[in-house]
């Protein structure tokens, strides 16, 4: 059974883009030590560790879940950071895999933003709430033929290079109709938080723009 620490060597790793095989490289260790310790709830050794955390650009502290309770990017910015537009072929590859973006809409409470597990699927956004929830309830409450918009954000940083991106998706948000739900199941959204969230919304990208921070 892995253990947290070998999913968060394996996250950084493919966050990183390496084969086990290419980290095991950079951290000079044998390809297979990368898979048992990846694999296995084990601890690693300290030397290891440092190693691993070296050759991920992250502190040991980090592997190890330390920084699990603080908010990302606490750093420093890098000395003369390239910031770069980014065109709409490149923000939808970049938030096609799915993952966590954060949804901002007019709730009723006002200005409201939420963080949702989503997938693009059929050239639409799609997320899973709850019935009765503030999106729902912002959805619902929309005038015949009137559609609501909204802004969908999606983010990726790498706190060790000071570098990152992000991508904010603007269009129209719909409650998918019944006989629409075969059509978007197959999205395979699974929320994080659990619970009866069996409503299905979709989000059709009318305004894709993003932004890379790069150092030089």
């Amino acid at each position: 059974m892995t253990g947290d620490l070998g999913r968060r060597i394996a996250y950084h790793r493919e966050r990183l883009g390496l084969t086990r095989e290419e980290l095991a490289e950079r951290a000079a260790m044998a390809p297979g030590y990368i898979a048992y310790v990846e694999e296995h709830p084990d601890t690693v050794t300290t030397g290891a560790l440092t190693r691993l955390a070296g050759a991920l650009g992250v502190s040991p502290g980090e592997l190890l879940g330390g920084a699990a309770d603080r908010p990302p990017g606490p750093g420093h910015a890098r000395v003369a950071p390239v910031l770069e537009k980014l065109d709409r072929a490149e923000c939808l590859r970049l938030i096609a895999p799915g993952g966590i973006g954060r949804v901002a809409f007019g709730g009723p409470d006002g200005p409201t933003v939420l963080p949702v597990n989503y997938k693009l699927h059929g050239g639409a956004l799609v997320f899973r709430t709850a019935q009765g929830g503030q999106m729902d309830r912002t959805l619902r409450t929309g005038l015949e033929g009137v559609e609501v918009k909204i802004g969908f954000e999606v983010d990726q940083i790498d706190e060790a290079r000071r570098e990152g991106w992000s991508v904010l998706v603007q269009g129209p948000a719909h409650l998918v109709k019944e006989e629409e739900l075969d059509a978007v199941m197959g999205a395979g959204v699974s929320p994080w938080a659990g619970g009866a969230r069996e409503l299905y919304i979709r989000i059709l990208p009318h305004q894709v723009t993003g932004r890379r921070i790069r150092g030089l």
